[in-house]
């Protein structure tokens, strides 16, 4: 599987000059890492990330045949907004935060 390049330009657009956030390919797709700890992905033209009890159960992440709690997946028309897509990111990149250095 592959990822969207579009999504993922977004992204780095969306995030500003942040040293502390990287990328890395991870499960055919490409990661936004913060000290290490997943932010938001790209797999295909979906977005992945920490996600409200909702979303997730309405949209879990599942790469392995094996749904990941806590975490969802956006896609199609619900990303095609930037307000929407910062929601996402800035929500992720909070939780992230929260999180020990890997």
């Amino acid at each position: 599987m592959t990822y969207g390049e579009g999504l993922a330009q977004r992204i780095r657009e969306g995030r500003g000059e942040r040293p502390d956030l990287t990328e890395k390919r991870i499960f055919g797709g490409l990661a936004f890492l913060l000290s290490g700890n997943m932010t938001v992905g790209v797999v295909g033209d979906e977005l992945v990330g920490p996600g409200r009890a909702e979303a997730a159960l309405a949209h879990p992440m599942d790469f392995t045949g094996r749904p990941r709690r806590g975490w969802a997946t956006v896609g199609g028309p619900a990303l095609a907004e930037d307000r929407v897509l910062d929601h996402w990111i800035t929500t992720a990149v909070g939780f992230a935060s929260t999180l020990p250095p890997k």
